[in-house]
């Protein structure tokens, strides 16, 4: 019953009016009263989070909660591409020539998702990757790989779901929802990291300051659950053999190795 109420919230989240309402609410001492059901009804794992489940003051804060040193592992080797966040890898696969992917049936535009005819010709014939964080997941974005801030744009106004279904029946929600994109030059190559937003108050924050990244490091974060679309160059990158959509995955573990020349 609990579950089906939160998954009502959710759905409201994409209404333009309710989104305003519900994040109001989100943020403010009177959802302190639902955090610990939240966590029950998710199975949010307490023992990684920094702060005890009674020091947040609202939903909001709860959400977007950082965890405790240590509690993941970032793959240190050299050549590794790293998840950069908690999710579901829901889709994997090649960039058509003409610059399209197919994602749960529906054809999206390189072109249009990122807004950038000379970005997207970086990506025709590379590989790309979509990341599903539902609200068991941890909300803080990380950089997969270590490199230099090249780009960094955003685009869209309205947002629509991103879970199983809105990939499948929604209005392109990858190339159509507000969405801020990060693209990193790497030793190999170019990597774009797509934030894409999950609802009418589009809430994507930067947390990151510089020109430089590290693998690991916090780029930004999502208020509320949302998805992460990976795009490589062509003969940039080697997925991992036992990586096959569904897959579970947290931040910091190894996806792929960087190949080619830089």
């Amino acid at each position: 019953m609990i579950q089906s109420i939160y998954r009502l919230l959710i759905e409201l989240t994409n209404g333009r009016w309710s989104s305003v309402i519900l994040q109001r609410f989100a943020k403010s001492d009177k959802s302190k009263w639902i955090v610990p059901s939240f966590a029950k009804t998710y199975k949010i794992n307490q023992e990684e989070m920094e702060r005890p489940i009674d020091d947040y003051p609202s939903l909001h804060e709860f959400f977007i909660r950082t965890l405790k040193e240590g509690s993941r592992k970032i793959d240190q080797d050299a050549d590794s591409v790293v998840s950069p966040v908690d999710a579901v890898i829901e889709d994997i696969g090649d960039i058509e020539a003409d610059r399209t992917i197919n994602v749960k049936g529906k054809v999206y535009s390189i072109a249009e998702m990122l807004g950038n005819d000379e970005a997207m010709a970086r990506y025709e014939q590379g590989t790309y990757m979509i990341f599903y964080l539902s609200p068991s997941h941890y909300h803080r974005i990380h950089s997969p790989l270590s490199g230099k801030v090249e780009n960094q744009w955003s685009l869209g106004m309205k947002s629509y779901p991103v879970n199983k279904t809105g990939l499948k029946y929604g209005k392109y929600p990858l190339s159509k929802n507000y969405r801020k994109i990060t693209e990193i030059r790497h030793k190999t190559g170019l990597a774009a990291v797509v934030k894409v937003g999950a609802m009418f108050v589009n809430s994507i924050e930067t947390t990151h300051d510089g020109d430089t990244l590290q693998k690991g490091e916090q780029m930004a974060y999502f208020t509320f659950g949302s998805t992460i679309v990976m795009l490589f160059e062509k003969d940039s990158f080697s997925l991992l053999p036992e990586i096959t959509a569904p897959y579970h995955v947290k931040y910091g573990e190894r996806i792929g190795t960087l190949r080619g020349q830089g």
